[in-house]
C-alpha cells in the first residue's frame, strides 16, 4: 500500500464520489416521486393505469439496471433521441428505483386493516382525512425498512454507471488500475468512498425505524 499514491489519486475519487452521489440521489428522488404514483395507481386500481402500472413495475423489476442504461443511452438514439450520460444515469436509476419504491409504498397501504378506513368512515371523516390522518401514517412506518432498503441498493446500483462512460467511483478505480496498475490503493479508495457514501444512509435508516416504530407509543 503506496501513501503517496493514495494521495495523489485522493482527488480523482473525491470527484467522482461527488458526481455519484448526485446522480444517485436524484435518481432516489425520482424513484421516490414514481414510486408514490405507482403505488396509489395500483392502490386504488384505477383503470388502465393499473395495468400499465404493472407492467412497468414488472419489466424493471426483472430487467438489470445495466441492460436499462444500455437501452436508454445507446438504443434511444437510433431513434433520434439523445441524452447525456448524467440524465441517463439518473433516468435509469429512478425508473428502476420507482418499480421497488412503488411495491414497498404499496404492501405498506394495502398491510393497514380495512377496519380503519372503515371507523374513519363511521367518525365522519372524508376519505381524504381518512387517508391523511390514518391510513398514511400507518402505511409509511410499515413501509419505512423496505424504502430504506431500496435507497441503499440503488446506492450501490450507481456502480454501473461506468459502463456509460460516467467518470463515477468504479469508472475512476478502473480507469486508474489500467493505466497505472496500482491495484490495492485504488481498490482501497473505491471500498471508502463507497462505505463513506452507505454507511451514513444505513445509520440514518436505523434511526428512522426506530422512531417510527415506537412512536405510536410515545417514545
Amino acid at each position: 500500500m503506496d501513501i503517496e499514491v493514495i494521495k495523489r489519486y485522493l482527488p480523482l475519487f473525491s470527484k467522482a464520489f461527488l458526481l455519484t452521489v448526485k446522480i444517485g440521489w436524484l435518481g432516489i428522488a425520482l424513484a421516490f416521486v414514481l414510486g408514490i404514483l405507482c403505488a396509489f395507481t395500483l392502490y386504488y386500481k384505477l383503470p388502465v393505469l393499473s395495468t400499465i402500472v404493472r407492467f412497468y413495475v414488472e419489466l424493471f423489476r426483472n430487467t438489470p439496471l445495466l441492460v436499462q442504461l444500455f437501452f436508454i443511452y445507446y438504443g434511444l438514439p437510433s431513434i433520434g433521441i439523445r441524452i447525456s450520460a448524467q440524465l441517463c444515469g439518473t433516468l435509469g436509476l429512478g425508473l428502476l428505483g420507482g418499480s421497488y419504491m412503488a411495491e414497498s409504498i404499496r404492501s405498506g397501504l394495502e398491510a393497514v386493516p380495512a377496519i380503519q378506513s372503515e371507523s374513519a368512515k363511521s367518525l365522519g371523516m372524508t376519505k381524504w382525512q381518512a387517508f391523511r390522518y390514518i391510513i398514511a401514517p400507518q402505511a409509511f412506518n410499515i413501509s419505512v425498512p423496505g424504502l430504506m432498503a431500496n435507497v441503499i441498493f440503488l446506492l450501490k446500483e450507481t456502480s454501473v454507471f461506468s459502463a456509460i462512460s460516467l467518470m463515477d467511483l468504479m469508472f475512476t478505480a478502473k480507469d486508474l488500475i489500467g493505466l497505472h496498475y496500482n491495484t490495492t490503493e485504488s481498490l482501497f479508495l473505491l471500498v471508502l468512498f463507497y462505505v463513506l457514501m452507505l454507511l451514513p444512509v444505513s445509520f440514518a435508516g436505523s434511526l428512522i425505524e426506530k422512531k417510527v416504530r415506537f412512536g405510536m407509543y410515545g417514545d
